[in-house]
């Protein structure tokens, strides 16, 4: 892969202000005080929200207190969705701190998978690996690994090591100088005006002539609702990438080995454009 290894760092260590607040109706013994804490955009809440878990359950009755779950602003928050791709979706055009609500009880069994222990959220962020590799390479790269190498690769998103990650992540993001990139691109796109979870389907990062294929050739194809319409009107949606809106003319090939979440995919928001 190029080795943009500035880029690499400033997308693993992007964080955003957060204020968790409890909701209205739980049952406490005290005053529930605000908690803050900088998320960062690359992990999982139910792997970051220990803290505030134990910060409430402090004020509430043990018989009030079942399964935890965030919400924001009335929308119940995925958690084997990467923390920077639910903001982007959700919270993007809002001012900081990010402010989401906890619940404990009222579980919403329609909008959220439960999620008892760290194991199910490995378990996923594996299987999204597997996957990636699987559009990659085949499975080649993941196959030939040993089975440390998965667990360092978990361990370093969990202990948020961006070089324990990175030794064994490199070597996912390669691929023989001949291909020029990788058979298929490993992508997501959420709408967040769509009640659709996303859009993927197979996309090479190499047009048959041997040009790369851009950002722009990826949304023409697939979601063509958000690139700039034809007779020049304004553009109505942002295309988000970890916060920041890409140019249209980036290869997707160099998005895919620098702008993925470490589950290997390009989580890509498309939310309406601020109006004022």
């Amino acid at each position: 892969m190029t080795d943009d290894k500035d880029v690499l760092r400033d997308v693993w260590f992007g964080r955003i202000p957060t204020c968790f607040t409890l909701y209205q109706d739980e049952i406490t013994e005290r005053e529930a005080e605000p908690y803050y804490l900088l998320l960062p955009r690359i992990s999982y809440l139910t792997l970051v929200t220990d803290k505030v878990k134990k910060h409430f359950q402090k004020v509430m009755r043990q018989e009030e207190v079942s399964e935890i779950w965030f919400e924001y602003e009335g929308t119940p928050l995925k958690w084997h969705y990467p923390i920077g791709l639910l903001f982007d979706l959700h919270a993007s055009n809002t001012a900081l701190p990010w402010s989401i609500t906890v619940h404990f009880k009222n579980f919403p069994e329609k909008d959220l998978l439960h999620c008892h222990s760290k194991d199910v959220i490995e378990a996923h962020f594996m299987a999204c690996i597997k996957e990636a590799d699987a559009l990659k390479h085949k499975s080649q790269v993941i196959n030939e690994m040993q089975k440390k190498d998965h667990k360092q690769l978990w361990m370093g998103l969990q202990n948020d090591k961006f070089e324990q990650f990175w030794a064994i992540n490199r070597k996912l993001m390669e691929y023989p100088p001949e291909d020029n990139g990788f058979r298929y691109i490993p992508f997501r796109i959420y709408q967040a005006t769509t009640e659709r979870p996303f859009i993927q389907k197979l996309f090479r990062p190499i047009a048959s002539g041997g040009q790369l294929h851009t950002l722009g050739d990826l949304l023409k194809d697939v979601c063509p609702s958000a690139v700039a319409p034809e007779d020049g009107e304004q553009k109505t949606t942002q295309v988000m990438i970890h916060g920041i809106e890409p140019m249209l003319e980036t290869p997707l090939q160099w998005l895919s080995e620098h702008m993925s979440y470490p589950d290997n995919f390009l989580h890509i928001s498309i939310i309406p454009r601020p109006t004022d």
